[in-house]
């Protein structure tokens, strides 16, 4: 039984995001309503969208948003000064609250790493401190921007990094992948933890998808999420025109934006696919997404191979497992790491002829798109919200118990 539901208060924990709350990152959400489950009171410090209020409570977290907004697209200065604006009125804003409130625990999460410094007067009064890599930001900028992991611009941030995490009490990644990677240059391993971002059961589950798609003739393909260069959605499409003439009725949905969606739907328009490809761009709640996604006959994951996007376990492959739709994703390691042949329909990250073969494959052999639908079901028995959840509010506790009064 939580602390919560036998009234036990176990004090007051906050987070510092360079993101909107709630919407701009699920990973900070569901931590906070798991710390309020557990009898731990939550206060959360985020940037401030147009419109909203500067102080809110939001399903029991209590919300303070800083006047900085993201600028999207932007260069690597504007970036910059938008991180060095935010961390200094995070670091005045927390050293306020922390007076008037005594938390146990700050939790910071990345990027960037050194936002981490702003729980330096909470630190030094004996409060833990929790650094959330959700990203390796030297791998990260290296893949950005074109640069060798031993180019002096990545090496400076690998030293901040580096810096972040011996200033933090303890360090939380996403994957064992870039837990080893923390672990290689030079954090203890005792120090990191993996919280991974599965998908969140409350939303993404079987009985979600309970009705069948129709039966139109159409063979329909899903992709949601962030449309960049590096997820591969371009080779996508190069594979859908390939097979348009065998596979008459296939259609793809690419629900989401970001930069990359105007070169993608340039390239719609030159290849001619105007009538097999959709751009989704009305926004839809994450409570909703199951309605979109389950009328998909094959779900994919096209992702490039990079020093960062080899790293990744894309959240949108979790979620299409959780909802047990059959999926087409690149062998990346860190998705070959997670998953095998028998639980989803790998093909080389790059290779558009694979690709394109592979969804013929799949589309001729309705048994085996069943099969991965039933197969996947194995990842989400090992990787789920509870356990993860457990993982991390193990954690807190022992951080709370290690905290000076």
């Amino acid at each position: 039984m939580d602390s919560s539901q036998n009234g036990e208060d176990r004090g007051r924990h906050c987070m510092v995001v360079h993101a909107y709350y709630p919407l701009g990152e699920t990973r900070v959400e569901r931590q906070a309503l798991a710390l309020l489950d557990h009898g731990i009171q939550v206060d959360v410090i985020c940037l401030r969208a147009s419109g909203e209020p500067a102080v809110e409570t939001v399903d029991g977290v209590q919300v303070y948003r800083l006047s900085v907004q993201r600028h999207e697209g932007s260069g690597l200065f504007t970036q910059l000064l938008e991180y060095l604006v935010f961390f200094v009125l995070a670091f005045i804003c927390l050293t306020r609250l922390h007076r008037q409130r005594r938390y146990s625990i700050v939790q910071v999460h990345n990027l960037p790493d050194f936002l981490v410094f702003v729980a330096l007067i909470p630190k030094l009064r004996g409060v833990r401190v929790i650094l959330d890599l959700h990203d390796l930001m030297p791998e990260f900028y290296a893949e950005r921007f074109q640069r060798s992991l031993d180019s002096l611009p990545v090496r400076l941030i690998r030293w901040q990094e580096r810096l972040a995490c011996r200033f933090a009490d303890h360090v939380i990644t996403v994957t064992g992948l870039w837990r080893q990677a923390l672990i290689e240059r030079g954090q203890p391993a005792d120090k990191v933890t993996v919280v991974m971002n599965v998908a969140d059961d409350r939303i993404f589950h079987r009985d979600a998808i309970a009705d069948v798609s129709d039966d139109d003739g159409r063979f329909r393909l899903i992709y949601h999420g962030v449309m960049g260069q590096r997820h591969g959605l371009d080779l996508a499409l190069r594979a859908i025109h390939m097979v348009r003439q065998t596979i008459p009725g296939i259609h793809l949905t690419l629900h989401g934006g970001g930069e990359y969606r105007r070169v993608l739907e340039s390239l719609t328009d030159e290849l001619g696919l105007q009538d097999r490809v959709q751009f989704s761009t009305q926004f839809v709640p994450t409570t909703e997404l199951p309605k979109l996604l389950r009328k998909a006959d094959l779900a994919i994951v096209p992702y490039r191979d990079g020093v960062f996007t080899g790293g990744i376990l894309p959240t949108k492959l979790m979620e299409y497992a959780a909802l047990g739709i059959p999926t087409m994703a690149a062998r990346t390691p860190a998705i070959a790491a997670h998953f095998d042949e028998t639980t989803v329909q790998f093909f080389t990250p790059g290779d558009v002829d694979e690709l394109a073969c592979c969804i013929l494959e799949l589309y001729r052999d309705r048994s085996r798109l069943a099969t991965l639908a039933h197969n996947i079901e194995k990842f989400n028995e090992r990787y789920n919200w509870p356990a993860q959840r457990a993982i991390y509010l193990q954690l807190v506790d022992q951080l709370v118990e290690r905290s000076l009064p």
